[in-house]
C-alpha cells in the first residue's frame, strides 16, 4: 500500500472477503446420477491461526500481481461451529475485502485481481472511491483473491483465505511500480502477497527515504529477520505477537514482554494492537512502554478492526507527520472503533467527512 497523492476521500480501511463457490453437473429429468468420482488430492494446503484459516491455491503458470486485492461474503452465525455439525446463518453479505484492499481504501496501492466478475467489480470499486487504479492489473492466470468470514453475536469471527492472484505477484512487478514506490509518503506491507516481494517493497522504500509500515498478518514463526529491520514501524495484534515471539498475550504486560523482544530483533517502533483494549507502543527512542486505551464501543463485527488501525495510521503518517506516534496511534484507535460498530469490511470504514473534525 502506498500513502501519498491527493486523496481527499478517507476511508479508513477495508476488511477481508469473501465467496463460496459450488459447481453443479447438468442431466435430464429421469437420468441417474453419475457415480461418485473418486476424490482428488487436496489441491491446496490449510494453515490455521487462532481466529484465521488460510487457505493456499495452487499457483496455474506464471502471472503478475501488484499486492492484495480481495473480496469477501461475511456470513452471521450465533457460534463457532465445530467440526461436524451444520451451523444456521443468519446472513451472506457480498462486500469488498480487507487488508491490502482495505489499506488501499485509505490510500494509492498496487494491486492484482483476476479477470473476472469480482474482479471487474473490485477496480469499479477502487475508482468510486478515488483510488488510482494505474498498477492494478487483472490477470487470467488466477481467480480474484477471496476470503470467507464466519461473524458470531460477540463480533469475532473466523476467516478463510484463498488468496488467488494476490500470489502472483514479483519483484519484476514492483520494478514497474518502483517511481511510485520510491515517491510515496509511507509504504505499507504485510503478508498475505509472497514475503519476498513484500520484503523487496519494503527495501526499495527504505533505500528512497520513505517511511515503512509493516503488518505481518498472517504471520510467520518463521519469519525473515530482515523485515524487523528495515520496518520503521513494527504493528501486529496479539496472534501474530504470539506467533512471532512465542509469547502467549492475554494482557498489557505480555505485549510489553513481545515489543522488548521485537526491539532486540531490530525494531525501530513495535506497536501490539490489544483490540478492545487499545494498544502498546515501544520504541528505541522510547524504550518504556506506553499503553494507548480505546475508547470503550459496542462491538458489532470486529472484521478489518486492526486494517482499519493500520490505515488509519498510515494516513496520520502520510498526511500529519509532526503528530507525536502516541497521539497518531489514539486517532487510528478512534477510526478503528468506528469501524467495529457495523457489519462488513470496506463498508464499515467511515469517510473522512462523517468522523469528529478533532481527528483531524
Amino acid at each position: 500500500g502506498l500513502a501519498g497523492g491527493s486523496g481527499e476521500g478517507l476511508r479508513a480501511l477495508c476488511g477481508r472477503s469473501g465467496w463460496g463457490v459450488g459447481v453443479a453437473s447438468r442431466r435430464s429429468p429421469g437420468q441417474p446420477a453419475p457415480p461418485e468420482a473418486p476424490r482428488p488430492a487436496a489441491p491446496a494446503r490449510c494453515l490455521w491461526q487462532p481466529g484465521r484459516w488460510r487457505g493456499l491455491a495452487p499457483r496455474r503458470g506464471r502471472g503478475r500481481g501488484r499486492g492484495r486485492v480481495q473480496g469477501a461474503g461475511c456470513g452471521r452465525a450465533r457460534a463457532r461451529a465445530r467440526g461436524g455439525p451444520v451451523w444456521p446463518g443468519l446472513a451472506w453479505p457480498w462486500r469488498h475485502g480487507r487488508r491490502g484492499g482495505g489499506s488501499g481504501i485509505l490510500y494509492d496501492r498496487p494491486g492484482q485481481v483476476g479477470k473476472d466478475s469480482f474482479g471487474n467489480d473490485y477496480v469499479e470499486n477502487l475508482k468510486k472511491n478515488g483510488i488510482s487504479t494505474a498498477f492494478v492489473g487483472q490477470t487470467t492466470d488466477a481467480a480474484t483473491g477471496t476470503a470467507s468470514i464466519v461473524v458470531n453475536s460477540e463480533g469475532q469471527n473466523v476467516i478463510v483465505i484463498v488468496p488467488g492472484a494476490n500470489l502472483l505477484l514479483n519483484c519484476e512487478d514492483l520494478k514497474r511500480a518502483a517511481d511510485v514506490i520510491c515517491k510515496a509518503k509511507v509504504v505499507v506491507c504485510q503478508l498475505e502477497i509472497t514475503p519476498a516481494v513484500s520484503l523487496e517493497a519494503l527495501k526499495m522504500a527504505h533505500a528512497s527515504g520513505v517511511k515503512t509500515l509493516f503488518n505481518p498478518a498472517p504471520a510467520l514463526a518463521d519469519l525473515d529477520p530482515q523485515f524487523y529491520t528495515y520496518s520503521d514501524i513494527f504493528c501486529c495484534n496479539e496472534t501474530e505477537a504470539e506467533i512471532l515471539t512465542g509469547i502467549p498475550v492475554g494482557n498489557l504486560e505480555d505485549a510489553q514482554k513481545v515489543g522488548r523482544m521485537l526491539l532486540e530483533r531490530g525494531c525501530k517502533l513495535v506497536i501490539v494492537t490489544l483490540g478492545a483494549e487499545g494498544c502498546m507502543m515501544i520504541s528505541v527512542e522510547e524504550p518504556i512502554p506506553k499503553h494507548v486505551p480505546a475508547g470503550k464501543v459496542r462491538a458489532v463485527d470486529t472484521t478489518g478492526a486492526g486494517d482499519s488501525f493500520v490505515g488509519a495510521l498510515a494516513f496520520y503518517l502520510a498526511y500529519y507527520p509532526k503528530l507525536p506516534m502516541e497521539e497518531m496511534i489514539r486517532k487510528s484507535n478512534c477510526v478503528a472503533s468506528v469501524s467495529v460498530q457495523a457489519s462488513g469490511t470496506q463498508s464499515s470504514y467511515p469517510y473522512r467527512k462523517d468522523l469528529p473534525r478533532d481527528l483531524f
